[in-house]
C-alpha cells in the first residue's frame, strides 16, 4: 500500500537566495486533503536566514493551514496557491 506522499504529486520545488537568506517553496497536489485542512494541496513554505526561520507557512497534519512569523505562530486562511505565495513573500519581504 502506497503512502499520500507517494502518491502526490510534486507541482512547485525551489530553493533561492533572498535577501541574504534562502526562501524554499515546495507544493505537491495531494489524492486527500491533510487533516484538518480542507484542500488537495500539501505545501512547505520557508524563509531562513542564519540559520533561523524567519518567515514559514505550512499545513502539517494535525496542525492545519498555519504561518510563523519569527516565533509567533498563527492560523492561515488557505485561498489558492496564488494567493498563499503572494501571502508568504509578502511576509518575507516584511522581514528584510
Amino acid at each position: 500500500m502506497m503512502s499520500h506522499m507517494t502518491e502526490a504529486q510534486l507541482l512547485l520545488k525551489t530553493r533561492t537566495v533572498h535577501a541574504d537568506g534562502i526562501v524554499e517553496m515546495v507544493v505537491w497536489l495531494v489524492p486527500k486533503p491533510v487533516p484538518p485542512s480542507e484542500h488537495s494541496f500539501k505545501y512547505r513554505l520557508v524563509f531562513v536566514c542564519d540559520g533561523k526561520r524567519l518567515v514559514g507557512y505550512d499545513n502539517e497534519r494535525g496542525k492545519g493551514d498555519h504561518k510563523h512569523l519569527g516565533e509567533h505562530e498563527s492560523l492561515y486562511k488557505f485561498v489558492d496557491i496564488e494567493t498563499l505565495m503572494a501571502d508568504f513573500l509578502r511576509d518575507v519581504e516584511a522581514m528584510r
